[in-house]
């Protein structure tokens, strides 16, 4: 049976709502917790329209071809635009995640709702 999480991203900051999420999908605020066994749990985000970004718009996200010339940047206002909110937040959590095999299969548990 799958534990269901849930968290108000109202007038919340990103990277402090990132973090908080990142704890709960891993399962670090559980009894149980080891790191190398998934815990069963789904992460729901509701309003995350609804979150504070005002610092936020003029960052820039990379992402690189591997060609000369390739370096492409994003600023974080066209990338709300283009994705929604939702993008700009999994962008945080991902950041949040431990870079192994179990990243990918954690941010399968997120789900935003904007």
């Amino acid at each position: 049976m799958k534990k269901i999480v849930t968290f108000d991203a109202t007038g919340k900051k990103l990277g402090r709502l990132a973090s908080e999420i990142a704890m709960a999908l891993q399962g670090k605020n559980e009894p149980t917790y080891e790191r190398h066994v998934l815990e069963n749990i789904e992460v729901r985000v509701t309003n995350a329209s609804k979150m504070d970004l005002a610092a936020r718009m003029d960052r820039g996200y990379k992402s690189y071809s591997g060609y000369p010339g390739g370096l492409r940047i994003e600023k974080a206002g066209r990338l709300q635009e283009r994705k929604g909110t939702k993008a700009l937040l999994q962008h945080a959590v991902s950041g949040m995640l431990p870079k192994n095999t179990h990243r990918s299969r954690l941010l399968l548990c997120l789900v935003v709702e904007e």
